[in-house]
């Protein structure tokens, strides 16, 4: 069966990390690109970071440039998303995505609008809040 699972989630405060988890099960994900996104209640899902499993080329939002990294363990199948100097408009629910390798290529992202997220697992909320 083909899913991704999401996990690291939680409340913290302004200015603290978190580290999210992406496994994978069903993929090889050399073969795909993978993203991260957030999602607010009422609000259209935003694209957060992604990487090319055949490169480990990232790309990222810009307003998560510079505090938010993404990497993979790609023998395990799965991928993370480091966030630090977290802000209150970082809360959502996160969940990861896949798409072609070839949507991210040397770093550049053709359209956020390709990744689709596979299996029921609803994401993982993260909270910011004092």
């Amino acid at each position: 069966q083909v899913q991704l699972v999401e996990s690291g989630g939680g409340l913290v405060q302004p200015g603290e990390s978190l580290r999210l988890s992406c496994e994978a099960s069903g993929y090889d994900l050399v073969q795909y690109a993978i993203a991260w996104f957030r999602q607010a209640p009422g609000q259209e899902r935003e694209g957060v970071a992604c990487m090319s499993g055949r490169d480990s080329s990232a790309y990222y939002a810009d307003s998560k440039k510079g505090r938010f990294t993404i990497s993979g363990d790609l023998p395990k199948n799965t991928v993370y998303l480091q966030m630090d100097n977290l802000k209150s408009e970082d809360t959502g629910v996160y969940f990861c995505a896949v798409s072609h390798w070839s949507t991210v290529v040397n770093g550049r992202l053709t359209s956020w609008k390709h990744f689709s997220k596979r299996g029921r697992d609803q994401g993982t909320q993260v909270t910011v809040s004092s």
